[in-house]
Formats: structure tokens, sequence, C-alpha cells
């Protein structure tokens, strides 16, 4: 062989190395990430003192924000499986805390915390447990905040403007599956948009596409009715599934109206994950029917190295999954190992869903893209 094959071999080898290594640390889309955080979550407890106060807190707090992610990436069919998982310390899965607000006393504490999770781990966990999961970020969404009072909607009693925006910004804007940012009604929002977008969530949409680069832009209308004692919200235009008008209305305590409003926002973002969920969801391959575990031996051959790793994560990915390793690399092929309920002819079927073709029999299997 000559020096330059060498060195040529010895380069792809390098590559493949790096490769590897970059890939087996679980890269992914930074937007995608962002969904294992559960940003902007209240804790408080009480202590003896202000230090076991603090502890407490956020002991408690990481394992309601685990419960919090676990019911953002499952879909609401699978509620049920995930009580399940309540027993699993949150701690061990936890990858940062950040404080965004906090306050103390001598015997309690309250904060506002981002709570991150390893995503690797969280993945694995729900794939181990045979639990369908969307990790999915959708392309934000502009949300117009707009309060219209309706018969005796103003004076004491009533939401206000700042306590209808207070509502949205004390929740978790950025990390979810259908992120948000806020704006103010721009000065081309008429009136009669506005009412029209009742019933017609194109109505407003011209002028307040323009707000977001996705073109997903909704009118979240809040109508105050002191004398009704309800808060009516409606939502209209377009988010990352399509066009939508929903109406909702709630009861409204005089003495607590803010209350309403705070439940309000969080149903409407709820509205729209839900929406995301169940329409990505669909397009998810199915998850691994039930049964043990059983291993698998696969001959992944690629054309390129941005197709392995195409590869490697459809694979390390793919619901039911368990203990994946990858056992050699070369400039056109790769070892990997895994367990599937099912082993290899269930494993098969579920990944030629997504455009991947394995064949073989026995422990003897090669995998090959159809794309």
């Amino acid at each position: 062989m000559s020096d330059r094959s060498t060195r040529v071999r010895s380069a792809l080898l390098s590559l493949a190395i790096v490769t590897a290594i970059l890939a087996g640390s679980g890269v992914a889309s930074a937007q995608d990430e962002r969904v294992f955080t559960v940003g902007n979550y209240p804790v408080e407890a009480r202590a003896q003192d202000a230090v076991a106060a603090k502890e407490k807190a956020i002991a408690e707090g990481q394992q309601a924000a685990f419960r919090s992610l676990l019911k953002r990436l499952a879909p609401v069919t699978s509620y049920k499986a995930l009580t399940a998982l309540k027993a699993i310390p949150a701690a061990n899965l936890i990858s940062g805390i950040a404080v965004r607000s906090e306050r103390n006393s001598s015997t309690s504490y309250r904060a506002s915390l981002d709570f991150s999770f390893g995503s690797r781990q969280v993945r694995e966990l729900l794939k181990q447990r045979g639990i369908p999961f969307l990790d999915e970020q959708a392309r934000e969404t502009a949300v117009v905040l707009v309060l219209r009072p309706t018969g005796q909607g103003g004076g004491s009693g009533a939401l206000t403007a700042a306590a209808w925006r207070e509502a949205w910004t004390g929740l978790d804007l950025e990390n979810g599956l259908t992120p948000v940012k806020l704006h103010e009604p721009p000065a081309s929002l008429t009136s009669d948009m506005i009412k029209a977008a009742a019933g017609n969530p194109e109505a407003a949409l011209r002028s307040i596409a323009v707000l977001s680069k996705a073109g997903q832009a909704l009118l979240a209308i809040a109508e105050p009715d002191v004398a009704g004692r309800r808060l009516t919200v409606t939502l209209s235009g377009v988010d990352g599934v399509g066009p939508f008008v929903l109406k909702r209305t709630w009861r409204m305590d005089a003495s607590d109206p803010a209350y309403a409003g705070e439940l309000a926002a969080v149903v409407a973002l709820r509205t729209l994950e839900g929406r995301w969920k169940a329409v990505r969801g669909r397009a998810a391959p199915p998850l691994a029917a039930g049964g043990p575990l059983q291993q698998v031996q696969i001959y992944v051959e690629f054309r390129s190295q941005r197709e392995w790793l195409a590869l490697r994560r459809q694979f390390e990915e793919m619901p039911g999954v368990a203990d994946f390793t990858v056992g050699g690399l070369s400039s056109g092929a790769a070892d990997i190992a895994l367990r599937y309920p099912g082993g290899g002819p269930a494993l098969a079927t579920a990944i030629g869903t997504v455009g991947i073709d394995l064949r073989g029999s026995g422990g003897s299997w090669v995998a090959r893209s159809l794309n």
C-alpha cells in the first residue's frame, strides 16, 4: 500500500473516531434539548432553619418538576403508565439547577428555579419502560395578549392587563414542546379584527403574523365579566399545527380575579402542547411491543459520516431500544449492539417505518438507509 493511501486511511479513521466521540456524547438539536429543562418552576418549603428549608424545597421541587417533564413528553394516553416512575429519584437525573429568583427567611425558602434533566437518561428510562414520548420542539409561536372587558368588565374585581400578562410570564414559555414569545398588540390590530378573530383564525393574522419569523401567531383574548363572574378566553390564529379557534370560560372570583387568568394561561399553553403532541406523535415510529429485551447485533452500512450520524440516532432513539453501543466504526460501516423487545424481527418492522432496511436472521443483521 502506498504512503498516500496509508495517509488517506489514517485521516478517514481519525474522522470516524472524532465522529464516534461526538455521536456518543448525545449531541442533538439544541432546540430539542431544551425540552428537558423545566423552567420557571416555583418551589417553597419551611423547616427549622434556612438551610434545611432550601434543601427541602429543592428536593421536593425537582421531584415535582420531573413529573411535569414526563407529562410534557408523554401523550395523555400514557399518563397512567407514568405513575410507575413516581418513585424514581429525580436527583439522579438532574444535570443542573439555575435560580431565577429566590427569597428566604430564617425558617423558609421560596424560589423560581430551572431544573435541567439529562436528556439521554430520560429518553432511556422512557424507552425501557415502553412509554412513547415526543421530544421534538415546535417552532416558536408569537402570542399577542389582549384584554377586552365585556359587560361590566372594568373596575374592582376585574382581571387587569398587567395580571393577564403576569399569568403568562409566570409559565415556562421557552422550554416546552411549544415555545411562546409574548408581544404587545401592534398598532395595526383593530378592535374589529379582535372581534372577528373569535370566529375566524385568519381575521387578525396579517397584522400579527409579522411578529413571528415562522408565521405562527395567536391572539390570546381575555374577556373578563365582573357582573357574570366569568372570564372568557379565546385563542385564535396559527400555531405549530395550523389555524384554529378555541374559546373557554372560567369562573372568576371577584376577590381574586388573577387566579382565573393564571388557570386560563396554563390551560392555553397545555392546549398548544397537546395539539403538537397529537399531530407529531402520529408521525413517530410505533412503540415496541411488550416482552423481554433480546440482544441484537447489527452491521450498519452508510455512504457518509452524515448518514451514519442519522442512522445511529434513529437506532439509539427508537422507542424500546436499550443498552445501545457502538462496537466498531470504519469509513463505511459500523458494528452496533442493542437490546429490543422481540429481538431483530420486531426491530426490523419498527425501524422500517423511519426508512431503514434491516435484514438478516438469528444474531446477524445488516442495516442500510432506504433514502
